[in-house]
């Protein structure tokens, strides 16, 4: 059997094996030798684990949208992330639901438990986001969501996509920070990108399923990614740990408020 066969038949499996590959061997060949050699790695490893790790599911979707529909895959994908035209709630909740939410849960704890919790604001944090928010999304929201949606459901393929997105940064993340993490690496990997990315998925997915516009998914991603690396505080881990647990916890009461008024989202 043909390899595009393959891809055609199992669109889905083949477009997370796509996604992980690409992604996890990319990180593995830019660091892994000196990471396993025990070397610490430098800014240019770190940006090296970034653009690996964009080009899993940008890739995976552009390449499964080929494959699947040879003449049109590609143009709808495009027309779909060009949809601008929507309410302008959308674009609001799309821009400001996820760092409202974030400096909110920075500025309660730096009153209540410490300035270490204070937010900080670092420029380039802003490029982080608009980078992992247009090049993902490609992937997860453009291609692999809605084949999720057709076979589960909108509210079970959402918390789907948001597990195995979180699983999709094991290998960048493990690589990045556990040496930095030691022993908190696995309860801090678990409790933000399991838990709490995954609740965003889920907020990400109530935006596009009100506008059907993966730009709208593209600029919730980016907003979200860019208000963690731009306002997070440098913390110990267990106060990182305590951080994220309060975000992730408010994020999924955000989820549950969302679900109980959506019609979109059952």
């Amino acid at each position: 059997m043909s390899r595009q066969l393959i891809f055609r038949r199992r669109p889905l499996a083949s477009y997370f094996v796509l996604a992980y590959g690409i992604a996890w061997g990319g990180c593995l060949a830019a660091v892994g030798v000196k990471f396993f050699r025990g070397e610490p790695l430098e800014f240019t490893d770190t940006l090296l684990l970034f653009l690996a790790m964009l080009a899993g599911p940008s890739l995976a979707g552009l390449i499964m949208a080929r494959v699947n529909d040879p003449w049109s895959g590609i143009p709808r994908l495009l027309r779909r992330m060009r949809r601008w035209q929507v309410s302008p709630r959308w674009w609001i909740m799309a821009i400001l639901l996820p760092p409202s939410l974030f400096i909110t849960v920075l500025l309660v704890m730096s009153g209540l438990v410490g300035p270490e919790f204070t937010p900080r604001f670092i420029p380039a944090g802003i490029v982080i986001g608009l980078l992992a928010g247009f090049f993902e999304e490609i992937g997860w929201t453009g291609f692999a969501f809605p084949r999720l949606r057709d076979k589960f459901g909108i509210l079970a393929a959402a918390i789907i996509l948001g597990l195995l997105h979180s699983v999709w940064h094991v290998v960048a993340d493990y690589l990045g920070s556990s040496t930095t993490y030691g022993i908190y690496w696995l309860p801090h990997f678990l409790i933000w990108m399991v838990t709490a990315m995954t609740a965003m998925r889920v907020l990400i997915v109530w935006v596009y399923a009100n506008t059907r516009s993966v730009l709208l998914a593209q600029v919730m991603h980016a907003s979200s990614t860019g208000a963690l690396a731009t306002m997070g505080p440098a913390l110990s881990p267990t106060y990182d740990i305590a951080l994220y647990a309060v975000y992730a916890a408010v994020l999924w009461l955000v989820v549950a408020v969302v679900v109980s008024a959506s019609e979109s989202l059952r």
